[in-house]
């Protein structure tokens, strides 16, 4: 029977301390992995990591010119990562922050103005006049609103018809909405680089998955080709939409639940729906119809 040599470190004792830090360690990878997903810094990562495993395979084999190279090389691979995956921290740093742990965090509310929208969007789709709207939730929007024409106007359908005419300064950008308010319009916003959309995507359905990307906000698209609705949140699109499942996107967004429609046969017996008709003159004949003298 073989024996180990007593010389060899042993094995530490799995504990319920270390089982704890080995699932804590792999769910933060799994989701690092998941934020990376799907975009050019899932390329970038894929990169740096065979350039480590490069540097390891060059210090086993003892290639000293090569480990030489990426010893210049690995140690600056740390600011690397910040500069090139910016966008991908800021965005995860954002998911972490708007959750809320044990019951605390930040709260929102649920857009009072959202018939105005919702009419302004059907009439827009109607006449298929592009337009994009950024409903705004719990991280702000400012650094977008004032790339744009600020206004502060209260939400109303024919405001946002007006912005949205064909030809007028307002047209082009984004309409941004805060607090049931028109805060600016025109505004710029950045355009997504997810490379699994499809090619026919335009330039606004792309600033409306982008903006969604870093932010919490709802986008509301009306393509100017189709008059198609759609409807992105958290980096994803939804086209081909209805009225009436816009508003039930926009009432889960926000955490609102769509009110239960009444129907006749709810309401009390003893109260009557409507008065009967009654004549002109009081009586409970019907009016006669007035003929040509």
């Amino acid at each position: 029977m073989p024996r180990f040599d007593p010389s060899w470190p042993s094995l530490p004792t799995l504990t319920f301390t270390g089982v704890v830090d080995i699932l804590v360690v792999a769910f933060l990878v799994y989701q690092a992995l998941m934020v990376v997903r799907g975009t050019r810094a899932g390329h970038i990562l894929l990169g740096i990591v065979i350039m480590i495993l490069l540097y390891l395979a060059a210090l086993w084999s003892g290639l000293e010119a090569l480990r030489s190279v990426l010893s210049n090389i690995v140690p600056y691979l740390g600011l690397a990562i910040i500069v090139l995956f910016q966008s991908e921290i800021r965005r995860t740093l954002a998911r972490l922050g708007r959750k809320r742990w044990f019951g605390f965090g930040s709260g929102y509310r649920a857009l009072e103005s959202v018939d105005e929208i919702l009419l302004a969007v059907e009439q827009l789709s109607a006449q298929q006049t592009g337009a994009l709207i950024v409903l705004e939730r719990d991280i702000g929007l400012r650094t977008f609103v004032e790339s744009g024409v600020r206004l502060e106007a209260r939400i109303s359908r024919d405001l946002l018809l007006s912005i949205f005419q064909p030809g007028l300064p307002l047209h082009d950008g984004a309409v941004i909405v805060q607090k049931d308010l028109v805060s600016a319009a025109a505004c710029f916003l950045p355009l997504t680089t997810n490379p699994a959309l499809r090619s026919e995507l335009g330039t606004r359905h792309r600033a409306a998955i982008g903006i969604t990307e870093e932010t919490d906000c709802l986008s509301l698209v009306v393509s100017e080709e189709t008059g198609r609705i759609s409807v992105a949140a958290f980096g994803e699109l939804k086209s081909g939409l209805s009225i009436a499942e816009v508003k039930d996107r926009i009432n889960q967004h926000f955490g609102t639940e769509r009110p239960a429609p009444v129907h006749a046969d709810d309401l009390p017996a003893e109260i009557p729906l409507a008065p009967p008709p009654r004549a002109a003159g009081g009586g409970d004949r019907p009016a006669a119809k007035v003929g040509r003298p």
